[in-house]
């Protein structure tokens, strides 16, 4: 705590009480502290979690791969003194040091990072799905792939179910050398990526790319293999060091009304499955779907697209033929004389902008001509004579104070060929029940060990479902438990931030610049330096003209996400954002469309994107300290000792304490902290 000479100088011992014994009344350290112009605290610098990446369930370090785009954060040099890759390369490698998938996440992940973002204070939140798209596309069009592992721990792992959460964990735990076994019950890899979500979406090359890269750091695949049924779990415990779970929650939910059984009933979950697997070449005339997420919008976009036939049995098995057998365009165009568009319904008993799904997505199926009924509930399903679906009998709805209260007597029909119920999803333990739980997911603890069951870890939907950047989130946190359960130590506490944290040490030894090997001081440096060993004082003296560490740094992105109020708002003007095109996908082209939606940002678009981000919790050069300081204090580091995060530096000798450095610190970096 800082006090001043003279308050010290009082007291014989030498030391200072703020209160004596028996007081109780509270005085504010203000007149201690702050004496006009100039007060005993000093600059230092903070590094903080920007709240997009403390918001981003995989935690990866958002704002240092925007700052490589921007330019400002530089690759580390080659043996002829120039960056040793480019930008893309080096932003690629950032991004996937947490996530492995940024060209799919940057297509489809709703991004919560972006509702986190304080540029939304200014303006508009940054683009960082778009840019994480770019850079992603890049990557692959590049051919970049991952570095197999130089060391081998000899320990295997056991990953059960080849989605992203288990294909995260494989990746990670191939990095730290352990060699992963991944049990697949489907024929393919890629879980939801490749069975859940349409190629509109989430292209098959650009998916088969991202997977493939995990394979080749050497990942041992075993397809058609279920657990369970094809190989035991207690076998996989006795034949591996530790087991990964990862199993996601692909059974979806049945609708639990009246003639729901009706075999043209289905969920979203196997319908999407079907139409990825290329089991479904149609849809219907008029489909309903009942639910309101990202699954119920994909259903109905799908659905729209593959229409219903409308030429008789024996003409379609002829035109199927010539149309396998024409090249892609004019395949699309007579397919598209073969069908004609299905009416397609959302049914959803809350209000619209009550509705989960990403707000794209609803914007994008309304565009093509899905119909939205909503604040109605389905009573039953109205059957014909051979017991199938004719129509969704439902009731409108009225809510209050959060209820839900039936217009009793409003009960109408909304007729349909095909009804997909889009209601959640669940997970099948089948030959893992013991890690089951009453509400059907596991229990685990903050590393994602099994409770109960050491050795053992489960990550996304098995424990929380919810986005597949969750799941890559999963993968990362759970292979850094298996890592130490593998190496016998102690798996502790995960940090109350839980990222994958911007590393200043890592920056310093990329550019050569690693900080000495601490060394006390001994007799022989006192005399040198105060030419006298009368009173010898071995202890540590001007830490901050050392060079074993950054005496003004302090790390606080394990525990601080940093707010919009730390932040200096008025140096960031008005600025646009880049935004992705959309291409016009509607009523007149969506049958038999097969193109993505989203196209990619040019590379000056990404640049300029990026440029938006405000850095928080990091300095980005911007000199304002430098120009602000009265003293003089705030110098720029020589460029010998610069990095990044090392950009400018305090002369104590000048500094005032007047804390004008820090309010003008636009990303809140600068803290009036020394002293304290």
């Amino acid at each position: 705590m800082s006090v001043s000479p003279e308050e010290m100088n009082k007291s014989k011992s030498r030391s200072f009480r703020r209160y004596k014994d028996g007081q109780s009344e509270y005085r504010s350290w203000q007149d201690k502290i702050f004496d006009a112009g100039w007060s005993h605290k000093c600059p230092e610098y903070v590094l903080s979690t920007p709240p997009c990446q403390g918001s981003c369930p995989s935690g990866h370090d958002v704002r240092g791969w925007l700052n490589i785009v921007r330019g400002i954060e530089k690759a580390p040099l080659g043996a002829d003194g120039k960056p040793s890759m480019s930008w893309q390369e080096y932003a690629w490698r950032r991004m996937t040091e947490a996530n492995p998938f940024p060209a799919i996440m940057g297509r489809v992940c709703p991004a919560p990072c972006q509702g986190g973002c304080n540029r939304s204070e200014v303006d508009e939140f940054v683009g960082i799905n778009s840019i994480e798209h770019f850079v992603g596309n890049w990557a692959i069009e590049h051919g970049l792939g991952f570095a197999k592992p130089t060391h081998k721990t000899g320990k295997r792992v056991a990953i059960i179910g080849g989605g992203v959460g288990g294909l995260s964990c494989a990746y990670h735990l191939m990095r730290k050398g352990h060699d992963c076994v991944v049990f697949e019950s489907s024929d393919k890899l890629g879980g939801m990526i490749s069975f859940g979500l349409p190629a509109y979406r989430t292209p098959r090359d650009i998916v088969d790319a991202e997977v493939q890269r995990i394979l080749d750091m050497g990942v041992e695949v075993r397809l058609n293999t279920r657990v369970g049924k094809d190989v035991s779990f207690a076998d996989l415990r006795r034949k591996f060091d530790a087991v990964f779970i990862g199993i996601g929650a692909q059974t979806g939910n049945v609708l639990d009304i009246p003639g729901s059984d009706a075999p043209n009933c289905t969920d979203g979950i196997s319908f999407l499955r079907e139409f990825n697997e290329g089991k479904l070449d149609h849809a219907g005339k008029r489909i309903v779907v009942i639910g309101g997420g990202d699954t119920a919008m994909d259903v109905a976009a799908v659905a729209r697209r593959l229409g219903s036939y409308n030429v008789d049995a024996e003409t379609l098995g002829h035109a199927k033929v010539v149309v396998a057998t024409r090249e892609s365009d004019s395949r699309r165009g007579l397919a598209q004389c073969l069908r004609s568009s299905s009416e397609v319904v959302i049914a959803y008993r809350r209000h619209v902008q009550e509705m989960p799904a990403s707000k794209h997505e609803l914007d994008a199926v309304i565009q093509e001509g899905v119909e939205i009924q909503s604040c109605v509930a389905p009573v039953s399903v109205v059957k014909d004579a051979n017991g199938n679906a004719v129509a969704l009998r439902v009731i409108p709805v009225d809510w209050v104070n959060k209820k839900m209260i039936p217009k009793e007597g409003s009960e109408y029909n909304i007729p349909c060929d095909l009804i997909v119920s889009a209601v959640g999803q669940s997970v099948n333990w089948s030959g893992m029940d013991e890690f089951k739980n009453d509400r059907g997911l596991a229990k685990v603890d903050k590393n994602l060990q099994a409770v109960g069951h050491p050795g053992v870890f489960v990550g996304g939907d098995a424990i929380t479902p919810f986005l597949l950047t969750t799941a890559i989130g999963h993968g990362r946190i759970a292979s850094e438990g298996i890592d130490h359960y593998l190496k016998g130590e102690d798996l502790g506490k995960r940090p109350k931030v839980d990222v994958h944290y911007w590393d200043l040490l890592q920056k310093q030894n990329e550019f050569g610049k690693t900080p000495e090997t601490y060394r006390s001081r001994t007799k022989e440096d006192v005399i040198k330096e105060e030419g006298s060993a009368k009173e010898i004082d071995l202890g540590l003296r001007g830490s901050d003209t050392a060079q074993f560490a950054l005496h003004n740094f302090e790390n606080r992105a394990d525990k601080y996400v940093m707010p919009s109020k730390d932040l200096f708002l008025g140096h960031f003007p008005f600025t646009p954002r880049n935004e992705r095109e959309m291409r016009v996908i509607d009523t007149a082209n969506v049958l038999g469309n097969e193109e993505e939606r989203v196209v990619a940002l040019a590379e000056a678009q990404a640049q300029a994107e990026a440029k938006r981000c405000m850095s928080c919790g990091l300095c980005f050069e911007c000199d304002n300290c430098v120009i602000y300081c009265p003293q003089g204090a705030v110098k720029k580091t020589p460029k010998a000792q610069a990095t990044t995060g090392r950009y400018v530096y305090t002369d104590y000798a000048k500094c005032i304490g007047c804390h004008i450095c820090a309010d003008v610190c636009p990303t809140g970096y600068i803290k009036m902290g020394m002293g304290d």
